[in-house]
């Protein structure tokens, strides 16, 4: 089990890592962060309305389950949101650098993340 900066600094460790963060998804607040080059604080409140959004649109279709995650893709970067599984109400989100990051091992990393995270 690894404690919420431990988890951001390995998550930092993924090739092409920019910044990560832990949120609340309910208040939109950071519950920790790591790197630079995002505005943790205001990403962190408009992707846990992304989140809300989302489950709210797979209620009104019928669809179950959980969201694994969600990808964000933009010309250089990749956006991963990881709604905990052991945690309701949080996600981890990680900012990559397109050009540096292998998306499939990034997700991996984050899962692997996720699940060793103790809040």
């Amino acid at each position: 089990m690894a404690d919420i900066n431990e988890s951001l600094e390995m998550l930092m460790s993924i090739d092409g890592a920019k910044c990560v963060s832990l949120v609340d998804s309910t208040s939109g607040m950071v519950l920790g962060e790591a790197g630079t080059g995002v505005d943790m604080e205001l990403a962190a409140a408009g992707n846990s309305e992304v989140v809300k959004a989302k489950n709210e649109t797979m209620k009104s279709l019928g669809l179950k389950g959980q969201i694994e995650d969600i990808l964000i893709t933009l010309d250089d970067q990749y956006h991963i949101i990881r709604p905990m599984v052991t945690q309701k109400g949080l996600f981890l989100y990680i900012v990559l650098d397109k050009a540096k990051a292998n998306l499939a091992l990034a997700r991996r990393k984050v899962q692997n993340v996720e699940t060793s995270l103790t809040v």
